[in-house]
């Protein structure tokens, strides 16, 4: 075949796509219904998805934006979902930047491979909790009260646009538009918001930290949305003090291994999150076009 073209019967290609992307969970440590979730939710809305081939290898594209399915700014995005063509790329950007893509994003698994210069903007991550965790000596847990929510919540919004920002995935305006829809999403109800659990954690008689979980985000799955050791506490061991916190509330909620995202740009985290066990399960990046 010369040339790259669009494919018009996508069957052959979507198994491919699809069986290579659960080997890609399963190699991380997902168990079946736990892949099987990640590839529901990283295929959502694939019948939209425009997939191209050189006869070698596969290019699946899209573009979103501009009407609440891009990243909260309106802005026009373009992805690219599966790349296996060697020449594909530059077709996979062109094919976006011509129809009015501001930027490019990938969302990938088993490495960065043809994106590897693509700027890193944030990794999803994941680790079994132990079976009995217990939580560090010194260390209490309690549950966040209503009165302390709306000043919790205000730290948690500002901070989320901080983290934007400095992984370079947008600008304060569009991270500012991104939180707004990300915590209206994800805690409609707020502090009561079923599935979510707020915590305070004290040492020495002080609130040293924060966390905020989500009980069965995904099969068997607790996902820590922050476990925050405030500044003034840091660098005296509360950090991994922290992760065992997620584990001992990944537990409370019932579930089997707890999952995070660490933005691009934090690299103390992302050290802290590798050397505590952490496997990248996912992780996603992006150009300005």
């Amino acid at each position: 075949m010369n040339g790259i073209e669009i494919v018009p019967d996508r069957d052959v290609w979507r198994a491919d796509f699809e069986a290579r992307v659960l080997a890609a969970y399963r190699a991380a440590g997902c168990s079946e219904p736990l892949a099987r979730a990640l590839l529901e939710r990283s295929s959502r809305g694939i019948e939209d998805w425009t997939v191209a081939t050189d006869g070698t290898g596969w290019i699946a594209v899209e573009l979103a934006g501009g009407d609440g399915d891009g990243d909260g700014t309106g802005a026009t995005v373009g992805r690219i979902h599966d790349l296996t063509a060697p020449q594909g790329r530059p077709w996979a950007e062109r094919w976006c930047a011509e129809r009015g893509a501001e930027r490019v994003e990938v969302r990938l698994t088993g490495g960065p491979g043809a994106f590897a210069d693509y700027p890193l903007r944030g990794q999803n991550m994941i680790r079994a909790a132990a079976g009995r965790p217990e939580l560090p000596a010194g260390l209490t847990v309690r549950r966040l009260t209503a009165e302390e929510y709306p000043g919790w919540l205000a730290k948690e919004q500002a901070a989320y646009v901080a983290d934007i920002v400095r992984s370079g995935a947008l600008t304060p305006e569009g991270a500012k538009a991104k939180s707004d829809e990300d915590f209206a999403r994800y805690l409609p109800e707020g502090y009561r918001t079923p599935g979510h659990a707020f915590y305070a954690m004290e040492a020495e008689g002080r609130v040293i930290g924060t966390g905020w979980v989500n009980h069965g985000f995904l099969p068997g799955v607790t996902f820590g949305f922050s476990l925050e050791v405030y500044e003034e506490h840091r660098g005296r061991g509360y950090g991994r003090a922290a992760m065992a916190v997620g584990e001992w509330a990944t537990r409370q909620g019932g579930d089997e291994a707890m999952m995070l995202n660490v933005f691009g740009g934090n690299e103390v985290a992302m050290r802290l999150y590798d050397s505590a066990g952490f496997t990248v399960l996912e992780e996603f990046r992006s150009i300005d076009l």
